[in-house]
């Protein structure tokens, strides 16, 4: 296997809920190598949402160490792991989570504010990454106006325009129909292999999972099964 992009050692989650410890995962020891596709399976309460969101520095392990793109996250601080996050995380969501107000440059620039670039630069690095996913002929549209497929991939340009050094998908696919779904999921495919982008994305749906290189299963907060 290549470098690892993405490296847990023993790393458990617990929640405290009152008096009650509530334990999401447990002894995880996972590695992904640098431009894979990785698939998170399992039931729901399996924990793979808690597990993506560790890798993408949401939230940090009640144990273990995580390394990603060369960063140990669980000795980071608040502010300092929204700097990293900022410069090497992709996120796409189930609902896009695009501004209703804005059009789809608009959208896919706003990682660029938090950057030093002129405003002519993050239009033209918008643009790029639309015409990247296909939908620069939507740059002017708003949320409104897209289709579900359309939408997902203008918030898909959004996670790439600041070249980031990972995409985490948390379940891209759920609120599409089965063709949008695949060209969804033929763009993440295509952004792997063409251009070695690594990318982890949790899905309950096997044809889903079927377009990653590599499954992994989880089952009450523990690796079950690796593919």
């Amino acid at each position: 296997m290549s470098e690892a992009i993405v490296s847990l050692r023993h790393v458990a989650k617990s929640y405290t809920r009152g008096k009650q410890s509530i334990e999401v995962l447990q002894d995880l020891t996972i590695d992904i190598a640098k431009g894979e596709f990785v698939a998170l399976m399992g039931p729901s309460g399996s924990g793979k949402t808690t597990l993506l969101n560790l890798i993408g520095g949401l939230d940090k392990p009640t144990k273990g160490e995580i390394t990603v793109a060369g960063q140990r996250l669980d000795t980071l601080g608040g502010s300092q792991l929204s700097h990293w996050r900022a410069n090497h995380v992709g996120f796409v969501f189930q609902f896009y989570n695009l501004m209703p107000m804005l059009n789809a440059q608009r959208n896919v620039e706003l990682p660029l504010l938090l950057t030093k670039l002129p405003a002519a630069k993050r239009r033209a690095n918008a643009l790029a990454a639309l015409t990247l996913v296909g939908i620069a002929d939507r740059a002017k549209h708003k949320p409104n106006e897209l289709s579900g497929g359309q939408a997902q991939r203008v918030a898909i340009a959004r996670a790439l325009v600041a070249d980031p050094t990972i995409l985490v998908c948390d379940e891209p696919t759920g609120d599409l129909d089965r063709k949008s779904a695949d060209e969804v999921l033929q763009l993440l495919q295509t952004l792997n292999r063409n251009h070695g982008k690594s990318i982890v994305m949790v899905t309950h749906d096997p044809k889903a999972a079927e377009f990653a290189g590599r499954q992994l299963h989880m089952d009450k907060g523990a690796l079950a099964e690796a593919q």
